[in-house]
């Protein structure tokens, strides 16, 4: 792996586990026992880092996507939940979850990056949820967007209330999203 994707890859864990407002450059040197101006060599701000990271994400939501192509829409969706239930393991959080709690701290840039991945996230829930309503594996009687609304702030939610209250906690209201589903 090059320095530049280690970059990422440290930002990314750090803005997932801290938030964007709680970590520097010179946290990325230290893990990587190099100098800031190599960071900014990559990055010369820290907004070019965070849409670098975001960008990474989109490309890890494409290839999700095709990976699922050919399963059931509950299937899907026990996958989808599952990459958050990864990062919860590792002590992180989603990057849609943390990143939204610094929307309005950062850069138009950053913000179109954002709202990119967060439609494109809700975009494919949606088309799955409707994929699983048509085949008659889905109950429920919200338009299929609101109901991708639902299930990604009720995950979101259980992500951020979890580091507080249990972790078994964001294990149950997982559990709820998809017995939710098929009532």
């Amino acid at each position: 792996m090059n320095t530049r994707d280690k970059i990422i890859l440290i930002g990314d864990t750090l803005i997932r586990k801290r938030g964007y407002n709680a970590f520097s450059f010179s946290d990325i040197s230290k893990e990587l026992n190099i100098k800031n101006a190599s960071i900014h060599y990559h990055f010369p701000t820290k907004t070019t880092l965070v849409i670098a990271v975001i960008q990474k994400h989109l490309m890890l939501l494409e290839k999700f996507k095709q990976n699922v192509t050919d399963e059931n829409a509950i299937q899907k969706i026990i996958k989808f939940l599952s990459v958050y239930t990864i990062a919860k393991s590792e002590g992180k959080i989603s990057v849609l979850g943390s990143l939204a709690n610094d929307y309005f701290t950062f850069e138009p840039e950053v913000q179109t990056e954002l709202k990119i991945l967060t439609d494109n996230t809700l975009n494919w829930l949606t088309h799955t949820l409707k994929e699983g309503k048509r085949d008659g594996i889905f109950q429920y009687k919200m338009t299929d967007r609101n109901k991708a609304l639902m299930i990604i702030t009720n995950i979101l939610g259980a992500e951020q209330l979890s580091r507080v209250t249990y972790q078994h906690d964001f294990h149950k209201i997982k559990e709820n999203v998809i017995d939710d589903l098929t009532k």
